[in-house]
């Protein structure tokens, strides 16, 4: 494969990483003329046939949004999209050692350069889930530590695309991930969120301290039982010389409850701070401790040459736009794939339609109805939830709460709660719209019953789940017959469940 040109641009130079799903090279952009990293993946071998389409689409929609996440912890995603039968991913390429390797070269592993590494995986993970998205893999494999100190975090996006209802993409219904590093919730299929991220920040954390992850074994289902019912070993108990303070924030970020873990990565942050090291001396090359020992000093032995930008001449005021000609240009736009610019169009417009029509007008209603959905397609969570509550509660007025159009805006509203982490919020709100929803529209009660059993996974409540799941099986299998994809996801979820419990 040596010699292969990607995308009729990128010639691929050598193999640097390779696993099961796929390869990571070293490659020269023929158009930039500059070195970055491919990482291929062939979605056949994945996931069954029917699902290898929708993977690809998944995978460049996933793709565009992450590259929308500007953090300097974070490698720059320069392109993505399909080359034959491969899906690739071109990114920045990163100088440097992965923390597995640093961790091996370094053992043991000094705590100031964990609880460094830690807080700087915190800042990118603030930043990540602030989107919202999930890493769902992080581990030391994914996160370089350059010449500089500082880490960057690898494969962002990619995992999301993999493990999103996996046993739908999957063979075998089994979970995919790094068993070693992944929360109770993933493991039983249950729907994540930034908690998810900041089980795997604890593992990783725990196995820089110690010198290995806290759970190990000789099979994947046998790791993955006991993240679900053994407790950590507390990391004094094998490095005494660690500080209580940094020992009771990992046992916190183990803990099976995500309620029980950290609010967020912040929290994580503020808990680290007071142990960063003072400013001072690197001890050498490579160090994580160096971006607080010298706050944006410039890399050991090198100078940057090139010379600042030139200011941009300062803009004309906008005129008034037009509102017409946005909705035309928008479809247009919509049309050609290009969400993200109709996005910007939609919520510049909106304001001035509001202000031309009035707030309740059909118009300003269809607008912000459309805009709320190109959010949603855009991966926006955030910014079209006050969209769909607001959407939800004027229509709820108008023609109750089993209204149709009500109910889609409500649902969508908890579709952006579960993707924002919030699962116990998102939980109410499937609740709130399941009776309408089981005496007017029969498949989508079962998809919504389905979402809640996931989400009771998410927060520990397995019995519940299992009995949501069962029931669910009983009626899918009724409604579609046993050999449907509903109930044939629901068994392979309950055998899980079964396995987890029989260790």
């Amino acid at each position: 494969m040596n010699g292969r040109v990607i995308a009729h641009r990128y010639e691929l130079s050598a193999l640097i990483g390779q696993g099961g799903m796929g390869q990571v090279w070293t490659a020269y952009d023929g158009r930039l003329d500059r070195r970055v990293a491919v990482k291929l993946l062939r979605p056949d071998h994945m996931a069954a046939a029917t699902a290898a389409d929708e993977m690809r689409r998944r995978f460049v929609r996933e793709c565009r949004v992450t590259a929308q996440v500007s953090h300097p912890g974070l490698v720059t995603v320069h392109d993505a999209g399909s080359d034959d039968d491969d899906l690739y991913l071109v990114m920045q390429y990163v100088e440097g050692a992965d923390l597995a390797d640093h961790l091996a070269e370094h053992d043991p592993y000094p705590w100031e350069w964990a609880v460094s590494v830690a807080a700087q995986l915190c800042a990118v993970l603030g930043a990540v889930h602030a989107v919202p998205i999930v890493h769902r893999d992080l581990k030391p494999r994914n996160v370089m530590v350059k010449p500089d100190g500082t880490v960057t975090v690898l494969d962002l996006g990619v995992a999301s695309v993999i493990d999103r209802d996996t046993t739908r993409l999957t063979h075998t219904g089994s979970p995919i991930g790094s068993p070693a590093y992944m929360a109770p919730e993933q493991a039983m299929g249950g729907a994540v969120g930034p908690y998810t991220d900041l089980y795997a920040l604890g593992v990783l954390l725990h196995e820089l301290l110690s010198g290995n992850v806290p759970f190990a074994g000789s099979t994947a289902l046998g790791v993955l039982h006991r993240h679900l019912y053994e407790p950590p070993l507390p990391v004094r108990q094998l490095r005494p010389e660690v500080p209580e303070p940094l020992e009771a924030l990992v046992l916190r970020l183990l803990a099976k409850d995500p309620e029980h873990r950290p609010s967020g990565a912040q929290e994580v942050y503020e808990a680290l701070a007071p142990l960063l090291p003072a400013r001072g001396a690197p001890t050498g090359p490579l160090d994580p401790t160096r971006p607080f020992l010298r706050p944006h000093a410039p890399w050991p032995d090198r100078v940057s040459a090139a010379p600042p930008p030139p200011l941009a001449p300062p803009s004309a005021p906008a005129p008034k736009p037009d509102v017409a000609a946005a909705v035309d240009e928008v479809k247009r736009l919509l049309g050609e794939g290009s969400i993200t610019r109709a996005v910007d169009i939609l919520g510049g417009i909106l304001p001035a339609a509001a202000s031309e029509h009035g707030e309740h007008s059909p118009v300003v209603r269809i607008l912000r109805k459309q805009y709320a959905a190109t959010l949603m397609d855009d991966g926006q969570y955030r910014r079209a939830l006050p969209e769909l509550r607001r959407l939800a509660d004027d229509r709820t007025a108008e023609a109750g709460p089993a209204d149709p159009q009500s109910l889609q805006f409500r649902h969508d509203a908890a579709v952006c709660l579960e993707q924002l982490g919030r699962p116990a919020a998102a939980l109410a709100e499937y609740r709130a719209v399941l009776p309408f929803y089981e005496t007017a529209d029969h498949d989508r009660a079962l998809q919504v019953r389905h979402r809640i059993g996931h989400l009771l996974l998410a927060v520990g409540d397995h019995t519940a789940a299992q009995q949501q799941f069962r029931s669910l099986l009983y009626d899918a299998e009724r409604a579609y017959g046993p050999y449907h994809q509903l109930p044939a996801e629901l068994r392979r979820a309950l055998e899980r469940q079964q396995q987890f419990r029989t260790g």
